[in-house]
């Protein structure tokens, strides 16, 4: 059986693969980002592999790498092509594998598939990332109800941003979630810094097990 997390987020931009980045190489897992979408900025995988300074090994290829910045389902409208959910089955590595959703936990896979749908098939507890600033309650509770709706199981949140204490613990009292911890906005941001920050503001054995 796979064992390790899925990333997902509140929302769209707002340090989800910088998080992802820093668990990979804290835990020494390998990265799969299933659909990409997006190319003329870089891959998120790419991003990865420098700021985890992973082993091109650890960095499984994406199924689908779609031109459009836009949500995966209509990305691949405009590419002209199907997305088939059976090629988004976790594939089989040797240890743990951190596994990046796009954008949030609803957004859609095709026109009958969410990421959530997929989570839910996944069996891995899902860490969401969540930004601090205004809005995040909010955000958080709306995606941690839909992922329970489906059986998700969710490991625990992920803040990044500022420390703002009673958003943070609003949405862990209200949300029946643990805290992980939080990322603070590094500058600048490369692989020793969110190395030395991640084990700073999360427990990495505890995240390992």
């Amino acid at each position: 059986m796979t064992r390790g997390y899925v990333v997902t987020g509140t929302d769209t931009g707002i340090g989800k693969t910088v998080f992802a980045a820093g668990l990979t190489h804290a835990i020494g897992a390998s990265y799969w980002k299933p659909i990409q979408a997006g190319l003329d900025e870089g891959s998120d995988r790419a991003t990865v592999a420098t700021l985890a300074a992973l082993s091109p090994a650890r960095l499984l290829p994406e199924a689908y790498a779609l031109t459009t910045p836009c949500s995966p389902h209509r990305a691949a409208e405009l590419d002209a092509v199907t997305i088939d959910p059976d090629r988004l089955a976790l594939p089989p590595v040797d240890g743990p594998l951190v596994v990046e959703g796009a954008g949030g936990a609803l957004v859609p896979v095709t026109r009958s598939l969410l990421f959530a749908d997929l989570f839910a098939r996944w069996s891995l507890p899902v860490i969401l990332v969540a930004r601090t600033a205004l809005g995040t309650i909010n955000h958080s509770l709306l995606s941690i109800e839909a992922l329970r709706a489906r059986g998700v199981a969710i490991h625990g949140v992920a803040f990044v941003g500022d420390a703002v204490p009673d958003s943070e613990a609003t949405i862990v009292a209200i949300g029946g979630v643990p805290r992980l911890g939080r990322l603070p906005l590094l500058d600048p941001l490369d692989h020793a810094a969110l190395a030395r920050a991640f084990a700073e503001s999360f427990d990495v054995a505890a995240l390992a097990r």
